[in-house]
């Protein structure tokens, strides 16, 4: 079974077809945020600390950093938010930027092995990313998209996939270092984008071998209730071979469809995440009833 391991200098992630899937939290990126662009710009970073810590709070293993806002010193914002992450929390990182400079800048400050995001099938890309994997000891996100852009047709990213995946072989990048993005389409505009998904999820896993990852809500995007489709979406998603996901833990239907399916796929031995985070808890008083009402009687 393939096995992504991603480390903080304290704690390891096991991504893996036979392990609990990885929510990977995606709060912490100033795209689509402007209060928190404009904070991050200026060396704000509290909005950032109560993000990660509310994101490991509500369950997610990893955390995604990104610090794309234009005009502004992206590698440096992205080596110091990098930094104050890992000195509150002790979960792993995935490094978020298109920008090759920011993603060495992130790299170098790292402790541990951090998960890379993102490298695409594009030639440019791939000669400056991977080096850049090998160097640090990373793993890497690899999209499944190249210079012809976004293909509709899943066996056309398939192959994108694949190009990727031996190019890492070249640079001495193992195939459980590289994590495939399949490219999650929104289903509102695309009525197939989930079989789509699907089916490509099934072949990168059963063909490839790889792990898989995405962002989860660019499924729902445009449509009401994004969260109980996203939840569903990624509750099916795991079954055709998704095994991490970047989506907001904060939304308890996302963890629960994902923490359900681990439960049915058996991935929770005996339910016991399930059990611990769900059970309700005993009512006052209860743990010592049997023993108070012996001393009553005694009495």
């Amino acid at each position: 079974m393939t096995e992504t391991i991603i480390s903080s200098a304290s704690r390891e992630v096991v991504i893996g077809f036979d392990k609990p899937f990885c929510i990977i939290g995606e709060r912490i990126n100033p795209t689509g945020r402007k209060l928190l662009a404009a904070e991050m710009a200026e060396g704000d970073y509290s909005r950032v600390e109560s993000d990660a810590l509310a994101q490991v709070a509500a369950g997610a293993h990893m955390l995604d950093v990104n610090a794309g806002i234009p005009m502004a010193d992206e590698p440096k914002i992205l080596a110091e938010v990098v930094q104050l992450v890992q000195s509150l929390t002790d979960v792993p990182l995935s490094i978020d930027s298109s920008i090759v400079e920011a993603l060495e800048a992130g790299l170098a400050v790292y402790k541990g092995k951090a998960l890379v995001n993102s490298v695409t099938g594009e030639e440019e890309r791939l000669e400056q990313v991977l080096p850049l994997i090998k160097k640090y000891g990373a793993a890497v996100v690899a999209i499944s998209n190249d210079e012809t852009g976004i293909s509709e047709d899943p066996d056309v990213r398939f192959d994108v996939a694949r190009k990727i995946v031996e190019r890492a072989a070249d640079h001495g990048i193992p195939a459980c270092d590289v994590v495939v993005d399949p490219l999650i389409m929104p289903v509102g505009a695309l009525n197939d984008a989930g079989a789509v998904a699907f089916k490509l999820l099934r072949r990168l896993h059963d063909e490839l071998k790889v792990n898989t990852t995405g962002g989860a809500s660019n499924v729902s995007f445009g449509l009401p209730n994004r969260n109980g489709l996203n939840g569903s979406f990624i509750a099916m998603a795991m079954t055709a071979g998704l095994t991490s996901a970047i989506t907001n833990p904060l939304h308890p239907e996302v963890v629960s469809a994902i923490m359900g399916a681990d439960v049915m796929m058996g991935h929770d031995p005996n339910c016991t995440r399930w059990i611990k985070k769900f059970r309700e808890p005993s009512p006052e008083g209860a743990d010592g009833g049997r023993e108070g009402r012996r001393r009553r009687r005694r009495g």
